[in-house]
């Protein structure tokens, strides 16, 4: 069986509450072998912490996610930081700006955003950036902060050619979503073959962004073969070649506890 990792989801939020362990049983019989839940506030770094300790394919990272930006205290930084310490947790983030729905105003975002990358230098561990209608200023903070040693990952890329090729150059790792199968999704698929081999990754962002298949439903890891298979028809590729590149992308990115931190 093919061993497939979802690089980027939400398990720790309420979408899940009720058939949790069926969500991480599909995901199992799917071939998902580990999970990284992406945390967006206190309360679900906390969450996503909390899970990475019960459940040994789920790996946690923490962050303030741009919405949350505006209700951020100082305190929520501390917590992070306590959290970031811990083995199970991989990465920071998701952090970044979001200038489409605006829902915090745009200096908190970046005062956290550039807290976020400070802390993910202190702790030696790559931040997840999330970016909506907003990559030039996010480029721009990136390319004006230092950056953590193994960078970052830029979480569901739906930019353009130009852009990408500039986080590239900044060392970044590009996630790509469920998107990737949408029938109009002409450019994001365009975009494959300008990604080095060594430097995609793949996620669902579940409970959001299901491929095709499964639109208008709750999004879960395992459906995240659904995209395994777009990317790898897309570039010609071999589906358990193209899987395997990815898995090992993942674990060089995030750490050999990804799969394993029993």
């Amino acid at each position: 069986m093919m061993l497939l990792i979802d690089t980027h989801a939400h398990l720790d939020f309420p979408h899940f509450a009720e058939d949790f362990a069926s969500v991480l049983k599909r995901a199992q019989e799917a071939g998902v072998e580990a999970i990284v839940d992406v945390g967006t506030d206190e309360q679900s770094s906390r969450r996503a912490v909390e899970l990475s300790r019960q459940y040994p394919m789920i790996s946690a990272s923490v962050g303030i996610h741009p919405h949350s930006a505006a209700s951020a205290s100082q305190k929520w930084l501390a917590t992070l930081e306590e959290l970031a310490e811990l083995d199970t947790v991989l990465a920071i983030g998701e952090a970044g700006l979001d200038y489409y729905r605006n829902l915090s105003p745009r200096d908190k975002q970046e005062e956290l955003f550039r807290a976020q990358i400070h802390l993910a230098c202190r702790v030696d561990k790559p931040i997840i950036i999330h970016s909506r209608e907003a990559h030039t200023r996010t480029l721009q903070i990136l390319r004006e902060e230092k950056l953590p040693s193994k960078v970052g990952v830029m979480h569901c890329f739906s930019g353009e050619q130009k852009m990408l090729e500039a986080f590239l150059d900044l060392g970044f790792y590009i996630s790509l979503a469920g998107p990737l199968t949408y029938p109009r999704s002409h450019t994001l698929r365009s975009l494959l073959k300008y990604i080095p081999g060594n430097r995609l990754l793949l996620e669902t962002d579940s409970p959001y962004l299901p491929p095709q298949a499964f639109r208008g439903k709750r999004n879960e890891p395992s459906f995240i073969k659904l995209t395994y298979e777009r990317a790898a028809m897309e570039l010609d590729m071999d589906l358990d070649q193209f899987a395997k590149q990815v898995y090992l992308n993942a674990v060089r990115f995030y750490s050999d506890t990804l799969v394993d931190h029993t």
